[in-house]
């Protein structure tokens, strides 16, 4: 396999050197010769961070909706909100882009720079090997590891527990390395580095975040030591001291919305520059609308009364203009211009029912729906609002327009959608919550309430400065989703809407990871852990759609939920025998129902109610 991917990184080169304008991505000192040989270690970097990163937001865009916190109508993530398991999911993508553009130049890249001394891209190796394969280990259980990227074209699987460990040892490896001074002569890691710009310091933070990050899932295996693959409390505060500290130790990737030259031949052919969630969700029609579970927790959290300043963030707006009929729970700008959204109800009948589905309907300069083709429940689906946002192709600014170039029909999208929206792999914010949570589950309520208030703060303020962004745009003008949050809105959110140390819980705690970890795969990780337990996440309720629907239930029998990806389907075509040899190692995979005898354990058509190793208890 490792032929393979040499060649293929050859043909990826030569995309990626097509353009000068992007130096981020030119892997080769001579364009027109591009050979694996010649490529140095420190122009491989930003390239495997590039795959890296959306190998990241592309299945955690698709994942997070089994914890029902957004409402979509399109193919894969509405599969995961309706639970229905059979249905497209993102497996192949997952790996592809792991695999082939990013890991498979990681040992070169790893084996020159230890030869010229420069540990820090060492480490960058190790750390990205560690968390794309922690990532497979989170989607589809088994992986092949040890001889993944090698010489066979079939590789052998690893078991869950087998990949998780090595990857507890690749990150503590990736650790030692950032903690050495490289050797003179060595490439500055600012050289590649697109995510840090050098800072070996954010890099040493961020590996200790995943550490933590890695071993709280193993919360169902038992307090012990984690190198017996047990949950060892003391082991990830020791972690979380040494990871991020305050927002500015956090690893962010900021994006831009611009028309570059650069395009990603590999992926979707887009522009390079773009956000990987606004690749899957931002820019696409009916993937993103904000379900009641959320939005209750943004407007009302814990029932205090007191709106998250972030709601207006996320939940989206739409121009418009109060009418007579409108709905008197529907928020309003200061200047009677932009609507917000009203939130889908995933526990109703709506999505059955084809809805919402005339949310778009604008006409005549106003939004109305009219037509006989219009059935009478779906009259009112102008109070949704579609997280649809802006990007260089169709959109001088971040607003979407229904009606190309009419103001008057522009939606603002969502913070976490936009082309140059950031990508959050490290920060302050997850630091704090995971240290509430583990303290909380310690017993130490005092030290949990202090470290989960610090975390949704810092939070609103990571928020808060980015919305500086698009600050420059005058059609956004009086629009709240762009709008900074004011002290006062904050401070009265932070004191009064969180609780206090009093009568803190493990549902706050974690309902407040939700919100952080929105759009991502740790969303799903998290909803695992906690066996989607409504007293543990509120607000949380098994999707109507999936109760109402029997053929579903064929894939995750009531009573069961999401627990896997069944293997992308080349691993499944083409590397069958050994995906079949580790089943004889994967507990409960004996006892799926088979459609017919002499099935493998992985076409069952219940693959997906088989906990991954993390997600089972010894």
């Amino acid at each position: 396999m490792k032929n393979i991917f040499k060649s293929l990184f050859v043909l990826l080169a030569v995309s990626a050197l097509a353009s000068s304008c992007d130096k981020w991505l030119d892997i080769n000192d001579d364009p027109n010769t591009p050979t694996a040989a010649s490529a140095k270690y420190y122009n491989r970097l930003p390239f495997c961070q590039f795959y890296l990163e959306h190998a990241w937001e592309i299945p955690g865009s698709n994942a997070a909706y089994y914890s029902q916190m957004l409402a979509s109508r399109h193919n894969q993530t509405a599969g995961a909100m309706n639970w229905n398991m059979g249905a497209a999911n993102r497996g192949n993508n997952a790996q592809q882009w792991f695999f082939v553009p990013c890991a498979s130049n990681l040992q070169d890249m790893y084996d020159k720079a230890m030869e010229a001394g420069a540990y820090h891209y060492a480490g960058a190796a190790k750390f990205m090997r560690a968390f794309g394969f922690m990532e497979m280990v989170d989607l589809f259980g088994e992986i092949p590891y040890e001889e993944a990227l090698g010489a066979s074209v079939a590789p052998k699987y690893n078991t869950g527990d087998e990949v998780f460990m090595g990857c507890i040892g690749e990150i503590e490896e990736a650790i030692e390395l950032f903690s050495k001074t490289q050797e003179a002569g060595a490439e500055p890691l600012a050289t590649g580095d697109s995510w840090n710009g050098g800072d070996a310091g954010k890099w040493l933070k961020m590996c200790y975040l995943m550490e933590a990050r890695w071993l709280v899932k193993l919360s169902k295996k038992g307090e012990g030591s984690y190198k017996d693959g047990k949950y060892d409390s003391a082991k990830i505060l020791e972690c979380l001291s040494k990871a991020q500290q305050s927002n500015a130790d956090d690893t962010i990737i900021r994006h831009t919305n611009e028309n570059t030259s650069t395009h990603d031949h590999e992926g979707w052919d887009e522009v390079v520059t773009y956000s990987g969630v606004h690749s899957c969700i931002g820019q696409n029609n009916y993937h993103y609308w904000v379900s009641k579970m959320l939005y209750d927790n943004l407007t009302n959290f814990a029932g205090n009364g007191v709106e998250d300043p972030r709601a207006d963030k996320i939940i989206p707006w739409v121009r418009s203009a109060k009418s007579a009929s409108t709905p008197a729970e529907v928020k309003w700008s200061a200047d009677g211009k932009w609507r917000r959204s009203l939130p889908v109800d995933l526990t109703t009948s709506i999505i059955k029912d084809n809805g919402p589905r005339y949310d778009w309907a604008f006409s005549n300069g106003k939004w109305s729906i009219s037509g006989s083709d219009c059935p009478p429940e779906r009259l009112g689906d102008t109070l949704y609002v579609r997280g649809r946002v802006g990007y260089f192709a169709n959109s001088p600014d971040p607003l979407y327009r229904q009606a190309s170039g009419n103001d008057a029909s522009a939606l603002s999208g969502a913070f976490h959608l936009r082309a140059d929206s950031p990508s959050v792999m490290a920060s302050y914010a997850e630091a704090c919550l995971i240290k509430a949570e583990v303290l909380f589950n310690k017993g130490d309520k005092a030290g949990a309430y202090t470290a989960y208030k610090e975390g949704v703060k810092a939070n609103i303020d990571f928020m808060n400065g980015y919305l500086d962004t698009w600050a420059g745009y005058a059609t956004v003008a009086g629009c709240p989703s762009f709008e900074k949050m004011s002290d006062a809105e904050i401070n009265d959110f932070v004191n009064n809407g969180l609780g206090t140390a009093g009568d803190i819980t493990l549902a706050k705690i974690m309902t407040q990871k939700q919100i952080i970890y929105l759009l991502t795969l740790e969303s799903w990780n998290d909803m695992r852990r906690y066996d989607y337990n409504p007293e543990v996440f509120m607000g949380f309720a098994v999707p109507y759609n999936y109760l109402n629907t029997a053929a579903w239930q064929d894939y995750l029998p009531m009573g069961k939920q999401p627990r896997r990806w069944p293997q992308a389907s080349y691993e499944r075509d083409y590397n069958s025998a050994n995906l079949t040899a580790i089943g004889e190692k994967v507990p409960g995979a004996s006892s799926l129902p088979l459609t017919k005898e002499g099935d493998a354990w992985y076409s069952s058509k219940q693959i997906s109610t088989l906990p991954v190793w993390w997600d089972y208890a010894n």
